[in-house]
């Protein structure tokens, strides 16, 4: 089963949204889908989900256009809060997976696994309106894993939660993953989408800047990053010829190289300031390339 957006674009009157967007999402593959807030990437998720209508373009689920009777295949955590405040937590998360095809029955053993899962078993008789937002948004991710999607679509899945609940959410993804679910999602946490993703898009103003696997959008970059750990005065190693942004720390500073032969030249001039006490190349991370294909201003 494969996800396949074809050239897909949204317009609003006269602003595009989402502009000639083509990505493939294979079977069992976890795909990042980055972009600045504004860069087109919900306007995509509700594309695929059949929420909004393309303009030009196609979309396809496992060769099938997504309707409501692909549904029960589907799952969708939204980045904005999209459950009832009023009604009980087991009521509505069962209320919410008979909707994707579940019984009540299967809906409520499946509930009671994920409850303790989440460690909120407490909670289930509580109204949603009285949960913490960290509390809350385990909620809206049981309701989107509760019917065991095969097509999985997450919009900022981490945000209000702790970093013990983000390591729990992870592992359930994970699992996921390698049970052969096609999972997509957006995340302003770089190292987060370094960690779990094989394969990545960057959006910009609703354009496809970067695309492809992690390691080949990292070669592809063509800079590295050279990290110096030193108690001495480094800053005349600004003004190297091949270095193209520097990021100082109270450890010493993290140079941004257009090549290896620049490293040899800041480990000269790092020795001739004093010691050091770490000197490593490193490859560029997701984030040095956010940064420069998007822009400072929205990172």
């Amino acid at each position: 089963m494969a996800l396949q957006l074809e050239n897909v674009t949204k317009q609003f009157g006269d602003f595009t949204a989402v502009d000639h967007l083509t990505l493939t999402v294979g079977e069992g593959t976890m795909y990042g889908f980055l972009g600045a807030n504004g860069a087109g990437k919900t306007t995509t998720f509700r594309m695929i989900l059949g929420l909004l209508n393309a303009n030009e373009g196609k979309i396809t689920w496992n060769g099938k256009k997504i309707s409501y009777a692909t549904s029960a295949e589907i799952g969708y955590l939204p980045e904005e809060r999209g459950l009832y405040p009023k009604m009980k937590v087991e009521e509505q998360l069962i209320f919410l997976a008979q909707l994707r095809g579940m019984s009540r029955t299967d809906a409520k053993a499946a509930l009671s696994t994920w409850l303790e899962r989440m460690e909120i078993k407490h909670y289930a008789n509580k109204k949603v309106e009285e949960l913490s937002k960290g509390n809350q948004q385990k909620i809206q991710v049981i309701a989107s894993l509760i019917h065991n999607p095969k097509l999985l679509i997450l919009d900022e899945p981490f945000s209000g939660l702790d970093p013990v609940n983000v390591e729990m959410l992870k592992a359930a993804i994970i699992e996921f993953r390698n049970s052969g679910a096609t999972i997509i999602f957006s995340s302003h946490r770089m190292d987060h989408v370094e960690e779990l993703c094989e394969q990545l898009s960057i959006i910009h103003h609703g354009k496809q800047v970067v695309s492809g696997t992690l390691r080949d959008v990292k070669r592809s970059f063509g800079k590295q990053n050279v990290r110096i750990h030193s108690d001495y005065d480094l800053s005349p190693l600004d003004s190297i010829a091949g270095v193209t942004s520097t990021h100082k720390s109270i450890e010493g500073a993290v140079y941004q190289i257009e090549s290896e032969q620049v490293a040899n030249e800041l480990l000269t001039a790092a020795l001739k300031s004093g010691p050091i006490r770490h000197f490593a190349i490193e490859e560029p991370s997701l984030q040095d390339i956010f940064i420069e294909k998007v822009g400072r201003v929205h990172a």
